[in-house]
């Protein structure tokens, strides 16, 4: 689910936007939210999480540029498209983390070409990363920050290189075909990073962040096999 929404006080424009967008993802096959908004006020009110806005400059009251700066200043760390009529305005764009612009009249070729972009993107980045879902708020962690994952009364706990522990319901078997060879169940309860793994000695997978994990005596056969072949591959 990707969750988009859509921030512009002339309502003609934001529907034009909203067919562009609902047509795109479609014709990609993904499921999305969509929530429409007329100011920046109103969708600064918005707790929800997001993942991708389109955003008008021009807007009565409260502007594009100054409702931008105050949602990065927050929690927002999604997509940022503008929406403009003014190409100069765009300079201002680098400092909110802007993806692209889009100037009015928006064509279809235009929003196209800068969706393909940003959809390939995304791709690449889902597949290096782990979304997960923890009641009604999803977060997007990349693979590499993860040391160990560890099962505990069928909740997941992942171990990050910073330290923080990310739990979440789970089963160990579904979280396995989400990640790539880059990990190894070494036991019923954990998963390893490979990228992270020190050294191993008695049975022991010592990580890098200090922890020592159990290797199973089924796995511990094949273990040093598995360390090998990536290896190998990196």
């Amino acid at each position: 689910m990707i969750r988009i929404a859509i921030c512009d006080d002339e309502k003609h424009m934001s529907d034009h936007i909203r067919s562009f967008v609902f047509d795109f993802f479609r014709k990609k096959n993904r499921e999305i939210s969509l929530r429409m908004f007329s100011s920046g006020e109103e969708l600064l009110s918005y707790n929800g999480q997001l993942d991708l806005l389109f955003l008008d400059i021009q807007m009565k009251d409260m502007d594009g540029m100054e409702t931008a700066r105050k949602l990065r200043a927050g929690q927002f760390r999604g997509v940022l498209i503008f929406i403009t009529v003014l190409k100069e305005m765009v300079f201002q764009s680098f400092e909110v983390q802007a993806y692209d612009y889009l100037v009015k009249p928006v064509d279809k070729k235009q929003f196209e070409k800068t969706m393909e972009r940003l959809y390939a993107s995304m791709q690449n980045a889902s597949e290096d990363s782990l979304l997960v879902q923890k009641g009604y708020e999803g977060r997007i962690i990349p693979k590499d920050e993860i040391v160990f994952c560890e099962i505990i009364d069928r909740k997941i706990y992942l171990h990050l290189v910073s330290g923080e522990v990310v739990d979440y319901y789970e089963r160990i078997e579904k979280l396995e075909t989400k990640l790539d060879n880059r990990f190894y169940r070494c036991h019923r309860s954990y998963l390893i990073n490979l990228k992270h793994l020190k050294g191993y000695k008695n049975g022991t997978a010592c990580m890098d962040n200090g922890k020592e994990i159990p290797v199973s005596r089924l796995r511990s056969r094949e273990f040093s096999g598995v360390i090998l072949q990536y290896m190998k591959n990196i």
